[in-house]
């Protein structure tokens, strides 16, 4: 005869300790089970935080400096330290300045060398328009510039500036090397190219002009050289320098004694003696 097994009851529930150390174990085993997404959150804001505190340290970018410094000292070891950088292109950028914007030196592995960064900072330099830099291992860098070119001169409340075509300022300059430059003043000359291309096309204008002035970013006055002071229009600028050609080579009105010559209004020119009342002539003919 058998005799009856006893056999577990199924469904029943285990009972578990209610008091505070054993539901905080079995609170940190639940949260401790890898197999948990709390677990795997936990863990990636740990490390998140963790290597927050090592950048704002400055831990890694101080070992990263280490490791590149000792790449570097092993590359130049290596024979691929820079000898030479040769510059071209820089007629009024000086070498000094070149070296400080590129940030290495002879020396430098050449590994070092970035040579986007120092474009970009070269490029910060008021004469440099474009820059090249090449790496030629295992131990040469070549740096090209492309530098903006000197149309004329502005004499500003600020100084004497080097203007391009445009009339853009370009850096403050020294008179004596640009003399041979066309001088301006007043307002920023805008467009100095086209009055300067303009009265190169009157010959006997192109003689006696010395300075150019911008009047209230609108027109232009010319200073002749012995200081008669011409006013030109705001529009039809140019047909009044033919005007201002043939009262000098016609007329020969800069051999009379007149401070200034008025042309700003189309039908009338007008005339201003130095030592004697303005005198006014109509239908452009000679001045009394």
């Amino acid at each position: 005869m058998r005799v009856a097994q006893d056999r577990p009851a199924f469904g029943k529930r285990k009972k578990f300790r209610t008091d505070p150390i054993s539901r905080l174990l079995r609170a940190t085993a639940r949260a401790l089970n890898p197999r948990r997404p709390a677990f795997i959150v936990t863990v990636l804001v740990a490390l998140s935080a963790g290597i927050a505190i090592l950048i704002a340290g400055g831990y890694v970018h101080r070992a990263l400096t280490a490791v590149n410094g000792g790449l570097s000292t092993v590359a130049a070891d290596a024979g691929f330290e820079i000898s030479a950088i040769q510059f071209t292109g820089n007629r009024y950028t000086q070498p000094s300045e070149i070296s400080d914007k590129l940030q290495f030196k002879p020396g430098d592995s050449i590994f070092a060398a970035d040579p986007q960064e120092a474009r970009q900072r070269l490029e910060e330099l008021p004469w440099v328009r474009d820059a090249d830099i090449s790496l030629r291992y295992p131990d040469t860098v070549f740096v090209h510039l492309t530098e903006k070119v000197p149309f004329a001169l502005w004499q500003s409340e600020q100084g004497l500036y080097a203007v391009d075509r445009s009339g853009h300022p370009i850096t403050k300059v020294d008179a004596a090397r640009f003399k041979h430059l066309p001088l301006f003043f007043g307002d920023p000359p805008d467009g100095a190219a086209d009055l300067v291309e303009a009265i190169g096309a009157h010959r006997a204008v192109a003689a006696r002009v010395k300075a150019m002035q911008r009047v209230s970013n609108r027109r232009w006055n010319l200073i002749l050289d012995d200081g008669v002071l011409v006013k030109l229009p705001e529009e039809g600028w140019a047909k009044e320098l033919g005007t201002l050609e043939r009262l000098i080579v016609d007329n020969a009105v800069l051999e009379r004694d007149i401070a200034e010559i008025d042309l700003r209004l189309h039908d009338n020119y007008f005339f201003t003696l130095r030592h004697q009342a303005p005198a006014r002539k109509t239908s452009r003919g000679e001045p009394t």
